[in-house]
């Protein structure tokens, strides 16, 4: 048995346990990878976008939109099925996390939520 495993991060409970992958908190319930709280201390972690169905999302990936968007100034929107080539990933403003060309419409910034990879 390993005698220094890490306190719980919830509660901060020091007597936490082992089952198979996970470290198990006994007063709080919280279970968690032990690997997960080391690289939290040192370098900053990638940042993951996954797609509306939980693809992760690559720079220069194809996605497709999977519900009709409206886009302001425009009499139509971007219908469902709309393909958009090579993405790129950003750090845009409310959640919109996709800077991408879309034909007809431009340059513009998508939310992952509303594509698929494809």
């Amino acid at each position: 048995m390993i005698d220094n495993l890490p306190p719980c991060p919830k509660c901060s409970c020091e007597y936490t346990y082992e089952m198979n992958a996970l470290v198990v908190c006994p007063a709080c319930g919280h279970e968690w990878v032990p690997a997960e709280g080391a690289a939290d201390s040192g370098a900053p972690a990638e940042r993951v976008v996954r797609d509306a169905v939980g693809n992760v999302l690559h720079d220069g990936d194809s996605v497709v939109v999977v519900k009709a968007l409206k886009v302001k100034g425009s009499p139509s929107g971007i219908k469902a099925g709309t393909k958009v080539r090579n993405i790129r990933l950003v750090d845009g403003v409310d959640g919109h996390d996709i800077d991408c060309k879309v034909d007809g419409f431009g340059a513009m910034q998508l939310k992952s939520s509303v594509v698929k990879k494809g």
